[in-house]
């Protein structure tokens, strides 16, 4: 079969939906660039192996915290015994992050391997798109152990799944539920919180609201989708009890870390969110309310929009947008089905490759562009700090920003260069620049360009040159 030639389509398809052309894949992609992405819906996302669940992860972290916790009890309870030497609790209380830091950078450096060599670059970039939507972040307790499972486990198998589920799954994450501090979320009339206040008169315990409040906000119907603070409330108590199983877990058939609804500390009573009334079922009626939140229809917008600045533009089309929430409504949550809606938008294929590339995008695709191998194990994850957006670590619910200009500042700028100039000095030798240039970036690669890398003094500049200038900075 005849090879395409490289075309706007194909630049259009490896960076605006991908990760960045590899050298060939432009003239492999030709003029079916929107072939080559409905390709890529078939099966499911490839699954990182070799890592940890968060369940197990979470059993270390209880061990290490019994560790830590008899250490003190010891020292308090005989301090002329010499337990209380202040080198050994300190040595205990480094013991913690000794255990997430490797943990973070096996995770990190599996999902980076994973992007820079995957034939499936719509997929990783999906993933990579709603994980940030229901965004964790590392700067919290012990997020940094169990953010990378929290993707592997509750984003990446439903990315080609039903919103529905990964709603739910991302939800009812140790990781979110951490992350928002529902896990010790408490009705005001359960069970539990009546215990305390016999145990303790004048004490009185509450709900947090901000798993209810995130999910309304940010990962369902948005700020615009007409939900109430008496929303936020209620369906904050009807997510009361949803919480982590801890150590003892085993004692009553459960496992360590894994989702736990505790029944006991559940608001009682029926609950309406949005207009609807919720009769009192325990765990269900929080499944309930994220069901009807994942088919509202500002749900379908919100997502579709956001979906559309990410892929398209920094001010979505219209037309798409209307057309994705439309293929989402249409068919029930259905992701694939709104993915071949955004692939089939004529506009995701007339407008300008002008959204500047995020951090994680810009060395992805430097990767990508200049064949660098990736050990997963021993990963350079630092250069995501360097650079300004180190992995899971956004600092807050609302996730990276997606907008040019919050990444295209004069200091973001310079960080680039610097990093293009030193790896340019790195690989310089070894790479043609003038034979890469027209494989990473046919069909948009300007004259300017391609002359200011033919008059390169040496290959490490042009090598800079090409990883600085606008045409690859953008998709």
């Amino acid at each position: 079969m005849e090879v395409m030639r490289p075309s706007l389509t194909s630049a259009i398809a490896a960076n605006r939906f991908g990760l960045g052309a590899r050298p060939g894949d432009l003239a492999a992609i030709g003029d079916s660039g929107p072939d080559w992405l409905h390709s890529q819906l078939t099966g499911g996302a490839p699954a990182l192996a070799g890592l940890q669940s968060t369940a197990q992860i979470l059993q270390q972290v209880y061990s290490v915290r019994r560790q830590i916790h008899a250490a003190r009890l010891a020292a308090q309870s005989h301090p002329a015994s010499g337990a209380a030497d202040p080198a050994q609790l300190r040595h205990l209380a480094r013991s913690l992050p000794r255990l997430l830091r490797p943990i973070y950078r096996a995770e990190a450096g599996a999902r980076f391997h994973a992007a820079v060599v995957s034939e499936r670059p719509f997929i990783e970039r999906l993933v990579w798109f709603w994980s940030n939507h229901f965004a964790v972040s590392i700067d919290k307790g012990i997020l940094a152990g169990i953010a990378g499972s929290f993707e592997r486990e509750a984003i990446r198998p439903h990315v080609l799944g039903n919103f529905n589920d990964m709603l739910l799954a991302t939800e009812r994450h140790p990781a979110m539920l951490i992350y928002l501090d529902n896990q010790m979320s408490m009705g005001p009339h359960s069970r539990a919180a009546r215990n305390i206040e016999r145990r303790h008169p004048g004490r009185r315990v509450g709900i947090n609201e901000n798993l209810g409040r995130e999910t309304l906000e940010l990962h369902t119907v948005s700020v615009e989708g007409g939900y109430t603070q008496a929303d936020v409330t209620s369906f904050s108590e009807g997510l009361t009890g949803w919480s982590i199983a801890g150590p003892q877990a085993w004692r009553f058939g459960g496992e360590p870390g894994t989702f736990q609804f505790r029944a006991a500390m559940h608001e009682p009573g029926a609950k309406v969110v949005m207009g609807r009334r919720y009769p009192e079922a325990g765990y269900e009626q929080g499944v309930s309310v994220l069901r009807d939140l994942a088919r509202h229809p500002s749900t379908a917008h919100f997502l579709a929009t956001k979906l559309a600045r990410h892929f398209i533009a920094d001010d979505p089309p219209a037309a798409a947008v209307q057309r994705m929430a439309r293929a989402f409504s249409d068919s029930g949550g259905d992701l694939p089905s709104v993915y071949r809606a955004l692939i089939d938008s004529p506009e995701a294929w007339t407008q300008p490759l002008a959204k500047y590339k995020s951090p994680s995008d810009y060395i992805v695709s430097t990767f990508r562009g200049l064949g660098l191998t990736v050990n997963a194990r021993k990963a350079p994850v630092g250069l995501f700090y360097l650079l300004g957006q180190p992995i899971w670590r956004p600092g807050s619910p609302a996730g990276w920003p997606d907008k040019t200009a919050d990444w295209n500042g004069a200091s973001e700028l310079l960080k680039r260069i610097e990093w293009a100039d030193a790896l340019g000095q790195r690989v310089g030798p070894r790479r043609d620049a003038r034979e890469l240039a027209p494989q990473l970036l046919a069909g948009i690669l300007g004259d300017e360009t391609r002359e200011s890398i033919a008059r390169a003094e040496s290959g490490a500049q042009a090598v800079t040159l090409l990883l600085a200038s606008p045409e690859f900075m953008r998709r």
